[in-house]
């Protein structure tokens, strides 16, 4: 089930959108009140598209928008304001919007809207992870991202699928610096202290895991990430 952040300070309005998309559209829908509501839950979950009102307490949509956009820049966005003002459109599109829509509107135009812009997220992911290898050679181990395992003379290791993601990452830029904020969005979405501290706990056990071999290490760049190294 695809997920929506839904922020409408309007109670009744809310209710009715939340109540239509998951009926409806088969969504999983979290309806916030206002701006500081929504980026709460925005940074504790996973969702595939934001639907945010421009007018709200707190923290107004485009504010909002902008802090989801730091750490999340491929997230579907779609601002609803009662406003129809030029300015609002331009301001809407120029920090990374990607829909602009002006109540009063129909709730079944919201939906294919959503449908449209979700189905064209999944185009461009599938592009993009059509373009990334799935197995490298790290000197003398061989990892499967897919089957998320390194194998080395014969013996194999299951990884979990945030070391896995995580060795992908590394394997990328192999001999080069993989930058610790880089590594927290892409996998975490969020590049706050407690996620660093769960960061660290998995680059310990792939450097436990990848020790066999001399010629590979996982090294730490003072000030900016670390480097997968294979000599």
């Amino acid at each position: 089930m695809q997920k929506i952040l839904l922020a409408e300070d309007d109670p009744n309005l809310g209710d009715i959108l939340k109540d239509y998309l998951e009926l409806k559209g088969k969504f999983g829908v979290t309806l916030c009140k206002d701006g500081d509501e929504a980026l709460r839950e925005f940074n504790k979950g996973v969702f595939d598209l934001c639907i945010l009102d421009v007018m709200m307490p707190r923290k107004d949509g485009f504010t909002l928008g902008r802090e989801i956009r730091k750490t999340n820049a491929d997230i579907p966005i779609i601002f609803a304001t009662a406003k129809g003002m030029m300015e609002d459109k331009t301001e809407a599109f120029g920090l990374g919007g990607d829909d602009y829509i002006t109540k009063p509107f129909r709730v079944e135009e919201l939906l294919l809207r959503i449908q449209a812009l979700l189905k064209r997220a999944s185009r461009e992911k599938s592009t993009v992870e059509e373009e990334l290898p799935d197995n490298f050679e790290i000197g003398d181990y061989y990892f499967d991202y897919v089957a998320q395992q390194i194998a080395y003379k014969g013996h194999t290791q299951k990884l979990s699928t945030k070391e896995a993601e995580l060795l992908r990452l590394l394997c990328l830029k192999k001999n080069d610096v993989l930058t610790r904020e880089e590594a927290l969005l892409k996998i975490w979405h969020d590049d706050n202290y407690f996620n660093g501290r769960s960061m660290d706990v998995f680059l310990s056990k792939l450097r436990k895991y990848l020790r066999d071999d001399p010629k590979v290490e996982i090294v730490n760049v003072h000030g900016k990430g670390y480097k997968l190294l294979v000599n």
